[in-house]
């Protein structure tokens, strides 16, 4: 396949899961993007605009797959996905909140805390955020 058709690949994959987390399939979701994002993963031949596309990609599938982790009471690999995520994009907001589920689970409050205030600063009037800050 070429880049493009890769990326057509991939984001087909993506939709896949989509309609997988959708119907409550989570583990075959899981599966479909972490599929997504080893297809796109290392392509040297991306140019410019495909290297762009290939990152969107990555971060949504990374922060869906977190979303199916978090579904499996998977929280330790809910909080990897999360932090490669914000290891490109550090104010990913969905992120943030998906990694301080993950870490109220693990009950690690302190990073929770962490994550919440971090969220709070980017955006002050994130209700999720906002709602897990009070019961804290």
């Amino acid at each position: 396949l070429n880049t493009e058709e890769k990326l057509k690949a991939a984001g087909k994959k993506k939709e896949e899961g989509n309609v997988l987390f959708k119907a409550g399939k989570h583990a075959r979701a899981s599966k479909r993007y972490e599929k997504v994002v080893k297809y796109i993963e290392y392509d040297s031949l991306f140019g410019e605009e495909e290297k762009k596309q290939a990152k969107t990609l990555k971060v949504s599938c990374n922060l869906n797959n977190a979303a199916c982790k978090l579904k499996l009471k998977d929280y330790k690999e809910a909080e990897k996905l999360c932090t490669k995520v914000l290891d490109i994009e550090s104010t990913s907001v969905k992120a943030l909140y998906r990694r301080a589920q993950a870490y109220m689970q693990l009950t690690d409050l302190d990073l929770t805390e962490l994550d919440i205030n971090k969220t709070l600063e980017i955006d002050p009037n994130n209700r999720y955020m906002l709602r897990i800050n009070y019961s804290f």
